[in-house]
């Protein structure tokens, strides 16, 4: 019987109400989100070696026979061993099986059978535990699997793999939950497979599946799940991979017709030379190619939808300003959107210094303000007294009125959700919009996470910017690190530590016991190590007040040490901060760690980075930390994230707008990414709305793509 893709998957054979719960902490909730769930490695299983062959250390297949009956030991409360002795026609391998009693009547003596784990022990005594085993199928014509059914043969002898079989083929490895095993997911895979195949879209244009020699959809599912051969399942992942990046690329490209299809004001273009002069410094290349580039968008008579991406202190807010001039001229008003509190009064100040003696008058709208503050500021937006207002997300309320809205401005963009942004621009005639991030990522990938964007790079730092000097440390160097921070704190500066962790978390993850958590150690530090500095707090879980509170007394200089977790990643700009420690660096993403650096280096005063790694780093941890030392280059650091964590990690949410990858790296599919967009740019010059009926398929998914963010469609 076939299944629809939407059916629950508890009613799907060997899942149930207990699973269900489970499978949902992996984002699995349909038959269509299970078929879909894609392995994240496979496991070999088809080479079998003999006993003499094996490596130590090497996770193999051995077949061999049971030279006695398995012995059970009960060891002690809570531990049971099973120890076996399988022997082939050289030598013999010791097998222990670590509490699993029914493996004594399960291993017959005498019979032979396929055994799959790490070889450990010694060459000249090899051992392996806990492995997994089955009968061999390959025994003679009257062999029996282990369910006691006939051996199935093909034409040339070899057995026909069984679809339960756990050696002699590639087996999916899945990303799991606590509570699922590999068996249990890879059981329902094949078993929701077997109840859907036929329903499988197969969304790709015929004329685009032969142009690029792609397999079916069915095919490409099944092979992909349960490869028959590491060739097939090269074949399954292109066709799906293409698939993918091209259903994304083809709907960004007709978000971006359909926008430019829009009309909007045209507003008049100033001689920013008079601007620049008003300036206290000479602005970047980059900074004048970004203004311009913005300012042809609003003269164009089409919404501008720019995307400003520059690294952190590469002067983003000068661009922001040249644009909120430029409206002021033409009679309308802006409205800037900062995801805090404290970056909205800090853009308020720093707009306020630029743009205040050129005429404009500047407003500031927080929820923290009071009653009759709010309603002073509501009076002056509806009579046009103010021409820029800045503020939280307090601007999107009902009682916000503007006398003529013109252009909407959102910081560190990828924190505000797509709903947000659209709620401030409805509140004008299809304003411009800039977008603003301070979150370096590689431009290729840029250009299709904000496909609907035009994107302007920032990519030179302004006079007088500080290179932070990065150091990457462990245990041994703690206490010279506390007396640094004494010595700055002396001298007048500020130190920032941040913690991967809110609270100790050890008792129920033991992994997790040398993690700093930011509670413990803040105590830690204010009472025992720096008793005689002011030492503040901040994390996630704080309400807002007690968390603008902290902040604030750090921006104000009356803290000496801001204790954080990554909170503090788009923060305030504290010039005087001369040093951030980062805890456990090598559980952090390398884009994270570098906007974390960029919390200081903001002033006048020499300032330094210091990772300190984890007891157990590894070689690889090191060398992403290494990247850190050797740069300051956000967008180089950001490449190599994209290498090491792919595109995930750039943001804290998903809110960016662009829907989940399931089996695409943007990092290195790079090829196929390429042969999508060409694709994608040939299908639409020949359909742009995909009326045609073979495209009929693809235009539903990409409706479904974006179902969640529907207003972006529209």
């Amino acid at each position: 019987m076939i299944v629809a893709l939407d059916t629950s998957i508890r009613y799907i054979k060997g899942v149930g109400e207990t699973r269900e719960k489970l499978m949902i902490k992996l984002g699995i909730h349909t038959l269509g989100d299970l078929v879909g769930y894609f392995p994240r490695a496979y496991q070999d299983r088809t080479v079998i070696k003999s006993i003499s062959e094996l490596i130590i250390g090497e996770i193999v297949c051995v077949r061999a026979m049971a030279a006695d009956k398995p012995r059970l030991s009960h060891i002690r409360k809570g531990l049971d061993l099973t120890k076996l002795r399988v022997v082939d026609d050289n030598a013999s391998l010791e097998i222990t099986f670590f509490n699993q009693p029914f493996v004594k009547d399960a291993i017959k003596q005498g019979e032979t059978y396929i055994f799959f784990g790490k070889i450990s022990g010694s060459l000249l005594r090899p051992e392996m535990n806990s492995p997994i085993f089955e009968r061999d199928l390959g025994q003679g014509d009257d062999s029996r699997q282990g369910d006691g059914s006939p051996v199935l043969r093909q034409g040339d002898g070899s057995p026909v793999l069984n679809k339960n079989q756990l050696t002699g083929r590639i087996i999916p490895v899945y990303p799991l939950t606590a509570g699922l095993s590999q068996k249990m997911l890879m059981n329902a895979v094949r078993s929701g497979l077997d109840k859907c195949a036929d329903e499988l879209p197969d969304v790709l244009p015929v004329s685009i599946t032969n142009q690029y020699k792609l397999c079916k959809t069915r095919f490409a599912f099944e092979n992909v799940h349960f490869p028959s051969s590491f060739k097939e399942l090269d074949i399954a992942r292109k066709r799906l991979i293409f698939e993918e990046l091209f259903v994304l690329v083809t709907a960004m490209k007709m978000l971006r017709e359909k926008r430019s299809d829009k009309t909007g004001r045209a507003l008049k273009t100033p001689d920013f030379g008079k601007f620049y002069k008003a300036f206290p410094y000479k602005p970047t290349n980059a900074q004048i190619r970004a203004i311009n580039e913005a300012a042809a968008d609003m003269a164009s008579g089409r919404p501008m939808n720019r995307l400003i991406q520059g690294d952190v202190g590469s002067g983003k807010t000068l661009i922001a300003a040249a644009c909120c001039w430029m409206t002021w001229l033409s009679g309308s008003q802006s409205a800037f959107m900062a995801p805090t509190e404290i970056l909205a009064k800090q853009h308020t100040d720093s707009l306020t210094e630029l743009l205040h003696p050129l005429g404009m008058q500047v407003g500031l709208l927080t929820g923290s303000m009071t009653a009759k503050g709010k309603r002073e500021t509501y009076e002056k937006l509806k009579s046009g007294e103010i021409d820029l207002i800045i503020g939280t997300h307090a601007l999107i309320s009902e009682s916000v009125e503007f006398k003529d809205l013109a252009l909407v401005i959102t910081d560190e963009q990828h924190r505000f959700g797509v709903n947000q942004r659209s709620l401030l621009t409805e509140k004008g005639d299809s304003p411009h919009v800039l977008v603003m991030s301070a979150t370096p990522i590689p431009r290729t990938l840029a250009l299709i996470i904000y496909g609907d964007l035009d994107v302007s790079i920032v990519d030179e730092m302004p006079p007088g910017r500080q290179e932070i000097k990065t150091h990457i440390v462990d245990e041994r160097h703690r206490s010279r690190a506390y007396e640094f921070i004494k010595k700055l704190a002396g001298e007048g500066r500020q130190v920032y530590i941040i913690c991967p962790m809110v609270e100790d978390d050890s008792i129920e993850n033991p992994d997790e016991s040398n993690l700093k958590s930011v509670k413990k150690y803040y105590e830690t530090l204010s009472r025992e190590i720096f008793p005689d500095l002011k030492v503040e707090l901040v994390h996630g879980k704080m309400p807002a007040k007690k968390k603008d509170a902290a902040m604030s007394a750090f921006a104000s200089g009356d803290a000496d040490i801001l204790v954080a977790t990554t909170v503090v990643e788009v923060g305030v700009d504290v010039p005087n901060a001369a040093l951030i420690i980062i805890e456990n660096a090598d559980r952090f993403g390398l884009s994270q760690l570098h906007q974390l650096r960029g919390r200081v280096g903001r002033g006048r005063h020499e300032s330094h980075c210091v990772l300190f790694r984890s007891e157990n780093s590894g070689e690889i941890s090191i060398e992403r930390l290494n990247v850190m030392r050797a740069t300051n280059d956000g967008f180089k650091i950001a490449e190599e994230d994209l290498k090491l964590r792919g595109p995930g990690d750039f943001f804290g949410s998903k809110q960016h707008g662009l829907p989940e990858m399931h089996i695409a790296n943007f990092a290195t599919d790079m090829l196929v990414l390429n042969q999508a967009q060409n694709a994608a740019h040939e299908l639409l010059e020949k359909d742009p709305a995909l009326k045609a009926p073979e495209n009929r398929k693809l235009k539903n998914q990409i409706e479904r793509l974006f179902e969640l963010s529907a207003d972006k469609m529209n």
